[in-house]
């Protein structure tokens, strides 16, 4: 109840603080056109990365898990071949980690070298 209610107080002045700088800020004469698409891809492309680390990194987890619990039980029931469980549980392991990685090369071309804005002629 106590964390609830200061995560609660966290939130409401983050939001506070938040709209007092909105208030702030000049506002834009009535003639002009603002275009906000610049902004509205960077937007995009920030939420784009962060999903598909979120998805990767928990696949990959997922899958680790997965073997390591497969291995285990593998050498629980024949101790004898634990040398070519572990040989093989350490090549799975590594191409399970290689997703991830594949999925952090990705997360970092769409934040910094990202091709939407150079589509759209705004980089």
């Amino acid at each position: 109840m106590k964390r609830t209610f200061s995560m609660a107080m966290l939130t409401s002045f983050a939001v506070l603080s938040a709209a007092s700088l909105a208030s702030a800020a000049e506002a834009a004469s009535p003639g002009s056109a603002v275009d906000y698409t610049k902004a509205i891809v960077v937007c995009c492309s920030i939420l784009a990365a962060a999903l598909v680390m979120a998805l990767g990194t928990i696949g990959t987890a997922l899958g680790m898990g997965n073997g390591l619990s497969s291995a285990a039980n593998a050498v629980g029931r024949n101790p004898e071949a634990h040398g070519k469980i572990l040989i093989t549980m350490m090549v799975g392991l590594a191409m399970i980690e290689s997703l991830a990685i594949y999925a952090l090369v990705i997360a970092l071309v769409v934040l910094y070298a990202n091709p939407l804005l150079k589509m759209i002629g705004l980089s």
